[in-house]
């Protein structure tokens, strides 16, 4: 029986081979799209969920507040993690571990009749102990959690890192071999665990003992210090069954009262919080641990966007079949007079639909690869489609052709079933076919077709527009054909620094260079407690910190609104403050703030000059307060503005390797890395950008996939009326009129889907633009715009085959049967 029916539905598919074509390619671009959509959000949600206790895991973070200013931190202060381990109950395990500064190098020890080996581009290396390993279960190849790093100055390894510092040796090899970090620290290999094969968080791969930390030089200066918090000391907990996270909270905050001693008028607070395991990996709030962090609502957006494709194929399918029923009633009668019974013709059908489901899969599956080249920006680079490696996506395959098969199959097969032989018979199947319930229903999904694509054009607009106001929107300061690069921290000859300005200097590509801890827009801000006292009352704020040479002001083209410019100094004893603090201080006129003195590091530093507001961050935060220092003997942050560029663009290429060639003078071991500021500013907003795409790609297959569900309907339709249009012809009608009457039921639906998608995509626009403290405004001939577009492009789809109907002999229409 089964053989039957794919047999009559590949009969169907040849003798309807346009409906059929429009079929297939509809579901198969909504399965591609749901694949792909899949493996992005199934990547993402994978992410530790392999661990033995992973609900009961927690990461202790930390929430200040400075005189209303919030700032969530990942990390806790050095001595929690010790204290909440002697004097805390109702954990099984409590895990600190330290993030080692960034930039050190690594030098893999002589071994073996082989050469000393520098490497420069590796993982961070954090300080552990056993407790991590047992947090965390990786498998042991050599050493043991309990032994391993037990002991100062041991190192364990994962098969990753032996590959990249011991190429050439096994893992029995590697053990006893020796790492030295920073020139200073000699560690042994004391053992190798096999790489996480679970998407993980946790990408450590080089674990140096903890105790390596605690009894070196490498011991922090604030390890006691309760009032400083950094996310390079993180802490993780695992409750014990039945505690509950209010009780270990209580415990931690309590400690921190008990411990903590603040200077007198500090009036900022601090709380810890526990931040379960599965949310690490979705919060920006309090950072990750070196991965990318994925953001929720645009997971849950693109499942919304593959469900909505996935439904235009499906209505797409609906509608060319009911519209086609009255074609098949002859076989229907023919089945039914047979024996059929109307459950034996829906199971017909729904097989039919299988069938036809099944091809679009299979198109889907070749499609897939070439939807993920296309969608590289925006898909992690470890994502990958495999089939046969992935069980998982077989199983999903499976369900979608189920699950779609049926949302298509199932209406059309009711329709189907339901003639009746007297009817048939009397030639009577195709009375009324306009006006019955199933051309409403045709009617409707062929609105909602059309208001998800309006909803998805819409969308792409107003996404566009944000991104082109944020980075065409003036920031307050000169960004264009700037770069800029930072020197190593462990360079401590003061004279490097001067010798490499006035090498640069001399290169006749650069119009200026400068030093600074960071450009406008960098994230290397400090943030301090920064007090004020105007006679009255005590005013702390939270200040962004920056610290610079004094060619900034010009350099970045930034406006001074009062005062002048600091003078050169190595310790910072004058400060630049923006607009925002000059407010916060509660001075309207900026030239008041001038002379005023505020304390900061326990000194009073005075205010010289006050700058105009402008954009630290992106246009997702507002302006917070910021004080420029003059501390110049830490300034590590080397800004060079390039001459204008010639027309062959050569002259910037020139310049950049004289730069280079400058700086392999003074350091010729280290890698030369630049980049363009407005290149870094474009990536504040790599997230939007990445949406953009997604849109644009949506929004064309949701279009796409419309028209072509529209223009079967028009094929149908102008089939069904074939002999109206004939006789209206030879009546003397003209082809215009003609396709006036043809055009104008359908443009009617599609600017009912019109007056629909506006109200849903303003609100929906209007909810994501609320995370942009400084966004576009979204007026509404953006949305009359939108609506031409959708009715021209349903008018050409419409016209293409309407035109063809009206255009044809009518001699040839008046003798269709």
């Amino acid at each position: 029986m089964l053989r039957n029916y794919f047999k009559a539905a590949l009969r169907n598919i040849t003798r309807n081979k346009a409906f059929s074509f429009i079929n297939i390619i509809g579901l198969s671009i909504g399965i591609s799209a749901a694949l792909v959509i899949f493996l992005i959000v199934q990547y993402d949600f994978s992410f530790d969920t392999f661990h033995r206790s992973g609900k009961q895991m927690y990461r202790v973070v930390s929430v200040l507040d400075f005189s209303g200013t919030t700032i969530k931190n990942g990390g806790v202060p050095f001595p929690l993690s010790n204290a909440m381990r002697k004097e805390a109950t109702g954990m099984n395990l409590v895990t600190p571990f330290t993030r080692w500064e960034e930039n050190q190098k690594i030098e893999v020890a002589a071994h073996d009749g082989a050469a000393k080996l520098v490497v420069k581009k590796y993982d961070r290396p954090v300080f552990a102990d056993a407790d991590y390993f047992k947090m965390i279960p990786y498998q042991w190849i050599a050493g043991s959690a309990s032994t391993s790093l037990q002991d100062p100055y041991k190192v364990v390894l994962t098969q990753k890192a032996v590959q990249l510092f011991f190429p050439k040796l096994s893992i029995e090899q590697v053990v006893g071999k020796q790492l030295v970090f920073d020139d200073t620290i000699r560690a042994t290999v004391s053992g190798v665990v096999a790489d996480l094969k679970e998407n993980s968080d946790f990408i450590f791969t080089t674990f140096v003992s903890r105790a390596t930390q605690e009894r070196t030089s490498l011991k922090p200066k604030d390890w006691e210090e309760w009032n400083n918090t950094t996310d390079n000391s993180q802490l993780f907990v695992e409750l014990s069954p039945g505690t509950s996270v209010a009780h270990v909270e209580k415990q931690a905050n309590d400690l921190l009262k008990k411990y903590q001693k603040k200077e007198a008028g500090d009036k900022s607070t601090q709380k810890f919080q526990l931040q379960p395991l599965s949310d690490l990996h979705f919060n920006s709030d309090f950072g990750g641990l070196g991965h990318r962090i994925a953001h929720k609502p645009t997971l849950y957006g693109l499942l919304a966007v593959a469900v909505f494709l996935l439904l235009l194929g499906c209505i797409n399918f609906i509608n060319l079949t009911t519209a086609q029923a009255s074609q098949r009633a002859k076989e229907i009668v023919i089945r039914k007079t047979m024996g059929s019974s109307k459950k034996q013709l829906i199971f017909q059908f729904l097989s039919e639909t299988f069938f036809i489901t099944l091809l679009a899969t299979v198109v889907s599956i070749v499609l897939t690869p070439v939807l993920l080249k296309i969608f590289s920006d925006f898909i992690p680079p470890e994502l990958h489609f495999n089939l046969l490696e992935q069980p998982l996506m077989i199983l999903f395959l499976v369900a979608l052709l189920l699950v779609v098969s049926f949302l298509s199959g199932f209406y059309p097969a009711l329709i189907l079933s339901a003639y009746k032989p007297v009817n048939v018979l009397k030639n009577q199947s195709n009375l009324g076919a306009g006006k019955t319930r199933s051309a409403w229903v045709r009617k409707s999904l062929t609105v909602s077709q059309f208001i998800i694509a309006q909803v998805f054009i819409l969308a792409t607009l107003v996404v566009s527009k944000q991104i082109h106001y944020t980075l065409s929107k003036d920031l307050g300061f000169k960004k264009d054909a700037i770069i800029y690069f930072t020197v190593n921290y462990r360079d401590t000859v003061k004279a490097h620094k001067a010798i490499l300005l006035s090498k640069i200097r001399a290169v006749p590509e650069v119009a200026l260079v400068g030093l600074s801890t960071g450009t406008p827009t960098s994230t290397n801000n400090w943030s301090s407690t920064i007090k004020y006292k105007n006679g009255k009352k005590e005013i702390d704020a939270a200040v962004d910190v920056k610290f610079a040479d004094t060619g900034y002001i010009k350099q970045f083209s930034l406006k001074l609104l009062a005062g002048n410019n600091f003078e050169k100094s190595d310790s910072g004893t004058q400060f630049l403050i923006n607009e925002t603090y000059a407010r916060f201080l509660g001075f309207t006129n900026p030239q008041d703030a001038v002379g005023k003195y505020i304390e900061w590091s326990r000194k009073q530093v005075p205010i010289v000059g006050v700058l105009a507001d402008f954009h630290q961050q992106s246009l997702h935060d507002k302006i917070k307060p910021l004080a420029i220092g003059n501390w110049g003997s830490i300034l590590r942050v080397f800004s060079m503005n390039l001459q204008p560029r010639t027309t062959d663009g050569n002259n910037w290429k020139a310049g950049i390797e004289k730069i280079e060639t400058a700086w392999k003078s003074i350091y010729p071991e280290e890698d030369f890395d630049y980049s363009f500021l407005d290149d870094t500013i474009a990536k504040y907003y790599k997230s939007e950008q990445n949406i953009s795409s997604l849109l644009k790609w949506a929004t064309g297959l949701a279009i796409f996939i419309s028209c072509l569900g529209l223009l079967g309907l028009v094929m149908y339709t102008t089939n069904l009326r074939t002999k109206e249009i004939g006789v209206r012809k030879v009546l003397g009608a003209s082809i215009s009129h003609i396709i006036s009457l043809l055009s104008k039921e359908f443009l009617l639906l599609v600017l009912i889907a019109f007056l629909v998608a506006e109200p849903v995509a303003w609100w929906a626009m209007h909810k994501w633009m609320e995370s942009f403290a400084y966004r576009a405004s979204i007026n509404l001939w953006l949305f009359i715009g939108a609506g031409f577009f959708t009715i021209i492009i349903a008018l050409v789809t419409i016209s293409f085959q309407t035109f063809k109907a009206a255009s044809a002999n009518p001699v040839k229409s008046l003798r269709t049967e």
